[in-house]
């Protein structure tokens, strides 16, 4: 049945892949694109769903507490006081613990914030997000959060989209950059459906990968995806804003931005809190003895007992936002209003960072809403012209206070006025996050830990700028003939017979058909030792990525270093096995390209080999134009200044610490060298 199954899914799924290599990068994504947004949508329903039975079942019934509820889903007031004190915080642990056993025993992978998870895979394995620990989320997160642990819910549903886009890469044989490109767009079609905030949602998708850059490729990616998770969302739970429309904001004169610039200084303060007490605790958490199964109970005690003096801790809080827009907030406490930052700060380490799952987006907007709104509570009795609306501080508050210590000033900016249904605080909200980030960005802290700095940091940025000829130079140049091609029906025991013969490091696996089934490896025939009957391909790896001729150096690159081998299979269009390219293939095929390259250039010269070389201060070559110090047989490739790699023109001056890369013959390099460590000429 299964082999039957296989045949019949083999043709549309190899035909599917070709029309994805060969059609328009717009048809392409407009169909990618509106598949994960689809499941992007659907899984925020299933999640929100999920979340509110939890929570009705867990606080509500057992523990006889009903937290507030945002404008946009019923604006309900909640309990004004807990009718089972001794409950909460059993509960709170309760819901932990469920969520831990499930976690640890199923899908270690799903412990944790979703958000971070995901951007680690579109930085090292976009192919390897399993389906299962996108389900294992959804129930783990419910769990956590409905029973009252501080978390938010767009880390599930970004993960359920990312984990979408990981499939679709590994169904339809994408590239690294278009897998790259689907996660990263699952992320943000996910987050913006269940904040119902698809700009911004699709500018995250671009902005959150790194801290100091901007991923231009998933931009019009996560556009389609995310509009069509919102449509699929709003059409099923409402198009209303997460807190409703919260009023208008009109700037009628420069003297209140000062205020915003006091929001913004706190906020980056406030986030620069967040990130250091969030990862002190869950590195505390780490390092412990206590099992890692019971970690998350024990946090989830601690926030139970917190929740009990301060209530906007429990949950996601986003009821208790809603308070902070209008005059209820005159009703709460100023010392309660002055502590909500710092206790949804410590909740939110004990509940995520012990190894509770759910996101920690959610919980940056209470506490960035309660900075602005204790600014307002503080100054307002102070200062008449603060007026009497406190929300245009809150909504500045959020969007500076997680805006920055996000790395993602912008998006979350445009999510925020979304949620708000409001545009007229952008003004006041770029002074505010502007100062925010700027504070931030004085040091190295994150909120996000799998972020990179820039792309010139993302292993496959730098292979393309650091060595521009991969992309020039395809596959079928390097490819090797198959020392051993093993079909799917040989015995475990066969096949590592054969492995041992021939002292390869694994083989592809075929069907009858001869059409590539995975690839499998000495550690997976041994591990399979104990079945010896045991067809191989049962033990194959399903999941890795072919590749094609027609394909160029810098994929086949990527590809071998986003996998655990040193090689990979490379078949036609109809997935038969042609041959297998490595690391040492592409080496060999690079060079002999950079051979002909330089010999068209100065035909009487000999390459012998690269040399990578620093630029000393006052040496031959610092402050030096390209042009003058190009000695005879010598091909200056790239310029590393910092973090940015420069491509070599005649007019490129080159500076101390410069480190280039220069390709030609010995004599000559020796020239370079000594030129770029010693006053003198150039040549």
């Amino acid at each position: 049945m299964r082999r039957a199954l296989t045949h019949l899914v083999a043709a549309p799924r190899a035909a599917a892949s070709r029309w994805l290599a060969t059609t328009t990068y717009g048809r392409k994504w407009l169909v990618l694109g509106s598949l994960i947004g689809l499941v992007a949508g659907l899984g925020a329903v299933v999640f929100y769903e999920a979340l509110v039975g939890v929570t009705h079942l867990l606080l509500g019934t057992l523990g006889q507490y009903r937290p507030p509820t945002p404008a946009g889903e019923g604006g309900l007031a909640g309990s004004g006081s807990f009718a089972r004190p001794w409950a909460i915080p059993l509960i709170v642990a309760g819901g932990a613990l469920l969520a831990s056993l499930l976690v640890v025993y199923v899908a270690p992978e799903a412990e944790g914030h979703g958000t971070d998870a995901a951007i680690a895979a579109v930085h090292h394995n976009p192919r390897g997000i399993r389906l299962r620990a996108v389900a294992v989320k959804i129930v783990a997160s419910a769990l956590t959060i409905g029973a009252g642990g501080s978390g938010g819910r767009e880390g599930p549903t970004g993960q359920i989209s990312a984990g979408f886009g990981s499939a679709l890469a590994r169904l339809f044989d994408l590239g690294p950059r278009d897998a790259r490109i689907a996660v990263s767009a699952g992320i943000g079609s996910g987050i913006g459906a269940i904040f119902g905030a698809p700009l911004g949602g699709a500018v995250l998708a671009s902005e959150v990968l790194y801290r100091d850059d901007f991923e231009v490729d998933s931009l019009l990616p996560a556009f389609i995806a995310s509009i069509v998770a919102y449509a699929l969302f709003g059409s099923i739970l409402g198009f209303t804003p997460l807190f409703g429309y919260v009023g208008t904001y009109h700037l009628l004169s420069a003297g209140p931005l000062a205020w915003f610039a006091v929001i913004g200084v706190v906020s980056g303060l406030v986030g620069l809190a967040y990130a250091t007490v969030f990862y002190r605790l869950a590195d505390a958490f780490a390092r412990s003895r206590v099992p890692r199964w019971l970690r998350p109970a024990l946090g989830g005690l601690v926030v139970g007992l917190v929740g009990l003096a301060v209530p906007q801790v429990l949950g996601t809080g986003y009821g208790w936002v809603q308070h902070a827009f209008d005059q209820r907030l005159l009703a709460m406490p100023l010392w309660l209003v002055l502590v909500i930052p710092l206790a949804r700060i410590v909740a939110t380490g004990l509940s995520i960072g012990s190894g509770g799952s759910g996101g920690i987006f959610g919980p940056g907007m209470v506490i960035g809403a309660f900075v602005g709104a204790a600014v307002w509570r503080v100054f307002a009795p102070l200062t008449p012209g603060l007026g009497h609306d406190p929300a245009p501080f809150a909504i500045v508050g959020m969007m500076a206070c997680f805006g920055s210590i996000a790395r993602a000033p912008l998006a979350v900016m445009l999510m925020v006025a979304e949620m708000t249904g409001t545009l007229s605080l952008l003004i006041p909200a770029m002074v505010a996050v502007g100062i925010a980030t700027l504070i931030v960005s004085r040091t190295d802290a994150t909120i996000y830990r799998s972020q990179l700095r820039n792309r010139a940091e993302a292993p496959a940025h730098r292979i393309v700028t650091g060595l521009p000829l991969l992309a020039t130079v395809r596959a079928e140049a390097a490819v090797s003939p198959p020392r051993l091609v093993l079909d799917g029906a040989t015995p475990v025991a066969a096949a590592a017979a054969l492995v041992d013969e021939l002292g390869v490091a694994g083989a592809p696996v075929v069907d009858d058909d001869g059409r590539l089934r995975g690839v499998v490896r000495v550690t997976d025939l041994a591990g399979a030792s104990a079945t010896p009957e045991r067809p191989v391909a049962d033990v194959a790896d399903g999941d890795a990525l072919p590749l094609r001729g027609s394909d160029h150096l810098d994929r086949v690159v990527e590809a071998l270093l986003a996998t655990p081998d040193a090689w990979a299979p490379v078949v036609d269009d109809a997935r038969h096995v042609v041959g297998v390219i490595g690391l040492a293939d592409v080496v060999r095929a690079y060079r002999s390209s950079l051979r002909e390259r330089l010999a068209a250039l100065a035909p009487t010269t000999d390459v012998d080999g690269v040399r990578a070389l620093t630029i000393a201060p006052g040496s031959a070559l610092d402050g030096a134009p390209v042009r003058s110090t190009v000695v005879h047989g010598v091909l200056l490739t790239t310029i590393q200044r910092g973090d940015a790699i420069i491509e070599p023109r005649g007019t490129t001056v080159l500076a101390a610490g410069d480190r280039i890369t220069a390709l030609g013959s010995a004599g000559a390099l020796e020239r370079v060298a000594r030129a770029a460590s010693t006053p003198g000429p150039a040549s």
